[in-house]
């Protein structure tokens, strides 16, 4: 006689699992950001202001550029700490630079801007080639060569200017391009749509978005896969170094003055946190940089929020790090119940 197994009928999920699923699957984020506008719309009427909310568009697209850059390195397993301190190296060198220039050639405003421009993009390239060497090539952890690099670059921001802000560039150039609005919009948004079409061009269509994806999500197997994983970790450095200075110039045309205060650690803490809320992995090999730009929404929207209710400045920074707390471990769930199954 054949014995037939019986049959093992798995439990239905309960309500709290069936919830937890469908967090998972909408995201966290998109729900995060109903819930924040909700929220203004109730207890602060001033939020939907006009000058406000183009506030929140130009801080946004501050943080977005910074956040792309954050995700590629944090993509390739890494991270860095030294963005805010090349926005402030960044905006001291090219007002400097453009001061300079002003007083030696005052008719040449397009060469003044270019060579200004130049100059503080060359300190991302500059800081981004010493943290990508040194993590590649020497292998010293990304921690302490961002630790080192920014201290090098406050320092030297601080003394370039030995604390006063730097004035002296065109009008033309703060006027008609950091302060400018382009059909309604502040010019920083365009730019930063641009920079987000590029970086997500680049991941999904391009060998170089593959390369890095495969450095981060196994770093030995994309070695013996013929990946050239050195040279695309010193990449993803220099790539998040000079989208830091990009923000950097679009910030120092805006307020009008080189700074060397500008970006400071709230970039920092900011930029990781809008990465990892939207999802980018802290061990490598996950980020999508569509979601790094909402989760920079999410925290402008957040930010301005606290400033409109009048929450204090250091509160302000608990809040952060308990939202950077919180993606951390929803991210580690995540991972363990994908592990699992």
């Amino acid at each position: 006689m054949t014995v037939r197994p019986l049959a093992v009928h798995a439990h239905p999920p309960t309500g709290a699992e069936q919830l937890s699923q469908r967090l998972l699957s909408v995201g966290l984020l998109p729900i995060l950001l109903v819930l924040s506008v909700a929220f203004m719309a109730v207890f602060e009427q001033k939020f939907f202001g006009l000058n406000n909310l183009f506030n929140v568009l130009r801080s946004t697209s501050f943080l977005a550029i910074v956040a792309a850059g954050q995700m590629l390195v944090l993509i390739v397993g890494g991270f860095d700490l030294s963005v805010g301190a090349v926005i402030a190296l960044t905006s001291t060198v090219m007002a400097k630079s453009m001061a300079a220039l002003s007083a030696a050639m005052p008719d040449q405003t397009a060469a003044i801007i270019t060579l200004g421009v130049l100059a503080g993009l060359g300190c991302g390239v500059f800081i981004g080639l010493i943290n990508g060497l040194c993590v590649a090539f020497l292998r010293v952890s990304p921690f302490m060569v961002t630790l080192g690099t920014l201290s090098i670059a406050t320092g030297l921001a601080l003394l370039l200017t030995q604390g006063i802000p730097v004035y002296g560039m065109p009008d033309v150039f703060v006027k008609e391009f950091g302060r400018a609005l382009w059909l309604g919009l502040p010019t920083t948004v365009y730019i930063a749509l641009a920079i987000i079409a590029l970086v997500w061009f680049m991941q999904t269509r391009t060998r170089l978005g593959r390369y890095l994806y495969a450095v981060g999500g196994n770093l030995q197997a994309a070695i013996v896969s013929g990946v050239p994983a050195t040279l695309n970790v010193i990449l993803a450095y220099v790539l998040c170094s000079v989208l830091a200075a990009t923000a950097g110039v679009l910030m120092t045309a805006r307020l009008g003055s080189g700074q060397a205060s500008m970006g400071g650690d709230d970039m920092m803490l900011q930029s990781i946190a809008a990465a990892v809320i939207a999802g980018v992995s802290l061990r490598g090999g996950i980020g999508r940089v569509e979601l790094v730009a909402l989760g920079a929404l999410f925290l402008s929207i957040l930010t301005n929020a606290m400033n409109l209710l009048r929450v204090d400045s250091k509160m302000q920074v608990v809040v952060l790090g308990f939202i950077l707390v919180l993606a951390v471990a929803l991210e580690e769930y995540a991972r363990r119940r994908r592990r699992h199954g």
